[in-house]
């Protein structure tokens, strides 16, 4: 028994760190192509506050939006919002990203440079081709 209790503070040291690891990587946002994010950002209704309580996420359309989840699904919360959104207001047509507002009439388009693009607009928006 004296011989597990001399490494039972190295065990618990390991175990809480692999915790924590466990819980960054859980709450750590998608990677995300820079371009086409920022391009597509200035349409999203969906945006981040930083408050003195934390971080929120607001709607630029509907004021009385607004969402505060913990720290650990802030951010899958945010990408879970962009993605339906873009569901519904991005669309392809060959290798040029449509950005459609809330009557369906193109706001802007944004010519895809390469396929790390293209699935980018696939997997962080859910559009189709």
């Amino acid at each position: 028994m004296q011989k597990f209790s001399k490494y039972l503070p190295f065990a618990l040291f390991a175990a809480f760190l692999m915790l924590g690891l466990s819980a960054f990587l859980q709450s750590k946002p998608t990677a995300k192509d820079a371009r086409v994010y920022k391009a597509v950002q200035q349409y999203s209704p969906y945006y981040l506050e930083k408050r003195f309580g934390g971080l929120e996420i607001r709607s630029k359309t509907d004021p009385e939006f607004k969402e505060k989840p913990d720290n650990m699904t802030l951010f899958k919360e945010f990408e879970h919002l962009e993605y339906k959104w873009g569901k519904k207001h991005l669309k392809l047509e060959g290798m040029t990203l449509l950005i459609l507002d809330d009557n369906g009439t193109v706001q802007s388009k944004l010519p895809l440079k390469d396929k790390k693009e293209l699935d980018f607009v696939h997997h962080y928006y859910g559009v189709k081709s």
